[in-house]
Order: C-alpha cells, then structure tokens, then sequence
C-alpha cells in the first residue's frame, strides 16, 4: 500500500512525526510525505496558481521512502505529490492521510480546514482520504500516539471498503486517553462562534482588525451530529462526501418555470 502523507502544521510538526509512525506499523506499508514547509492552519483549499513559485526541500523523515516539504498549501502539497509521484517514479498513491493536526476539525470548521483540504484534495485526484485531528493547539505526546489504533485500524479495515468519494474525518477530544468515552461515528454538524472585531489603528494610522472567537457550546442538536458527541468526550469519525448538490430542491427547481 503506498500511502501519501501530508498536514497543515507543517513537515516538523509532532503529529505528522507520530502519524508516520503509526502508519509504519501497517502491513506492507510504503510511506511518502508531501507536506508544507511550515504552518499553515485553516488555509483551507487554496492553492497556489501562477503568481509565484512553489519551493521545494527535500527531508530526511524516518520510517518514509520519500519526504519533501513545499513552501505552498496543503493542496498544493497533496497534488503535487500524487501527480509528481506517478510522473516521476511510476508511483500510484493508493491512499491519502492528513494529520496528525494540533487543533480539532469537527462541523462546518472543515470547510476552513487546511488538514481536511489535503484529504479532499486526495479524493479531487481519485485517491480515498483520512484525516486525523487533535482537539487542542498544544497536544501531549501522549494524546497524539493515543490515535495510533484507530489509524492503524482504518488504514486495515475501514479503507477497502470505500470508494474513492471519500474523506473519513477523525477528532479526538482534548482529554486525557484514559477519559475518552468511545468512538461515535456520525454525520458533520454545525461549529459556530461567539466572533470577535476588535478595531484597532496602527501607528500609520491606519485601521486594522482583530479577530478572535469562543467556541459556542450546543445542549442539543438533532440527529446526533459530531459536534455533541465530541463535545461529550467520544472520538468522532465522520465519512465526508464533496457532492454539495442539493438534490430535492433540484427536482423542484424543474418546474420553476426559468428559461434563459
């Protein structure tokens, strides 16, 4: 199994390190990294087109057959791993990983999401994805070789029997191993925010912004979405689809009566 690794935290991040060791573990495992040279949290899907090159450095990674880290975002990262891989080396990535990320992807917040946008970008090139993400910004050791099981267990289990449509979107809370409740496995909810403008103006005298945001707590939402059962202590997994069409309203649509 040739599996491409990449992140949003950058190529020496703890969890990248702890992911590509988890995933050494896996029976005939051939290990590739492409992931940016520094951090680039919710960078979302961008990617970098012609206004300027992207960089390029090669890595000595333990445990990998090949490592580089790029100066563009974690799709440009993904994309020019698979392409440049199979056009180099006669390499066909079968599956991608993104993670381990220092900071959870649970809701809506994986449109904003640098780590899910590397996956997504996987399944943009007909390869199936994982991502895998920490709740906290500063993870314990510990906590990041707590997934080591349910990586090792998807990339075994969980990745034959899905098609190349599909990112699974892994969080686990900011707790401690020994306080984790289980795994849940649910559909992707909202992720909303107490937000924050602060208007401040520079010595030039011009204004300027400053963003911050609280996390809103949810007593209860329906259909048991991820972000209550990660707020409960479970680790959510979560199979994610990129077809946004809205079928019903389609259909509806149709006798609208719009003509051009």
């Amino acid at each position: 199994m040739n599996i491409l690794v990449s992140n949003d935290d950058g190529i020496n991040a703890d969890g990248i390190r702890v992911l590509i060791k988890a995933l050494s573990g896996v029976e005939n495992a051939n290990i590739y990294v492409c992931a940016p040279d520094g951090q680039r949290s919710a960078s979302g899907h961008s990617i970098t087109m012609s206004g300027g090159p992207i960089f390029v450095t090669e890595n000595e990674v333990p445990g990998t057959e090949w490592a580089q880290s790029l100066s563009g975002t974690p799709a440009d990262c993904v994309k020019s791993g698979i392409k440049r891989l199979k056009r180099e080396k006669g390499i066909d990535i079968d599956v991608v990983f993104s993670g381990i990320n220092h900071g959870s992807n649970i809701g809506t917040d994986v449109f904003y999401s640098g780590t899910v946008s590397a996956a997504v970008e996987g399944v943009l090139n007909g390869v199936p994805a994982v991502a895998v993400s920490v709740g906290t910004h500063h993870p314990t050791m510990e906590q990041l070789e707590n997934c080591t099981t349910i990586i090792q267990d998807v990339c075994r289990n969980v990745l034959p029997k899905i098609g190349n449509g599909t990112v699974i979107n892994i969080n686990f809370p900011d707790l401690p191993p020994s306080e984790l409740k289980g795994v849940k496995f649910c559909r992707m909810g909202p992720r909303e925010y107490d937000e924050k403008f602060d208007i401040e103006t520079n010595p030039a005298g011009r204004k300027y912004y400053w963003y911050t945001g609280k996390l809103v707590h949810y007593d209860e939402l329906p259909g048991d979405p991820d972000v209550i059962a990660y707020q409960d202590g479970y680790v959510v997994v979560t199979p994610i689809q990129l077809d946004m069409t809205d079928y019903k309203l389609m259909e509806a649509m149709k006798d609208w009566g719009i003509k051009a």
